[in-house]
């Protein structure tokens, strides 16, 4: 019987991630996202007791475009979801997944300490975590 490795959270998550203030218009969101190629964006906090955010593009689908709102005239505050679920560098992808699934996340940041050092998706838990304990004999075309 083969030893387990534990694959965790820092071995699969993004550490390029983009960030905006919350003050920032959706405009200015999607001049971010465009030039990061990214869909999510970390909301910074606005002091050290304040809580980190997340807005999507999903998020300006439902409450700028499908509401017919002007783009440059919504601030990132309105829309985001703050205070987000973040999660631990070292905790593990198997109970990360079971999380993101009970409350139906689509990212997390990762926090050390109290700062974001990445973010994490249900498809790097899977692409990235889940593959790798994959043997090659059991891979498609072995």
């Amino acid at each position: 019987m083969s030893k387990r490795v534990i694959t965790r959270v820092r071995d699969v998550m993004k550490t390029d991630f983009a960030s905006i203030d919350g003050s920032s218009t959706i405009s200015e969101a999607l001049q971010v996202m465009k030039a990061q190629k990214t869909s999510t964006l970390v909301v910074n906090k606005r002091h050290d007791d304040d809580e980190y955010g997340l807005v999507t593009s999903g998020d300006i689908a439902r409450h700028v475009l499908a509401k017919d709102k002007a783009p440059e005239r919504v601030n990132v505050y309105e829309i985001m979801l703050k205070p987000v679920i973040s999660v631990q560098p070292d905790m593990d992808i198997r109970h990360c997944s079971r999380l993101f699934a009970h409350y139906d996340l689509v990212r997390a940041p990762v926090l050390e300490g109290r700062e974001v050092i990445g973010t994490v998706s249900p498809n790097a838990l899977v692409l990235e975590g889940l593959y790798r304990t994959i043997e090659p004999s059991t891979a498609p075309g072995k």
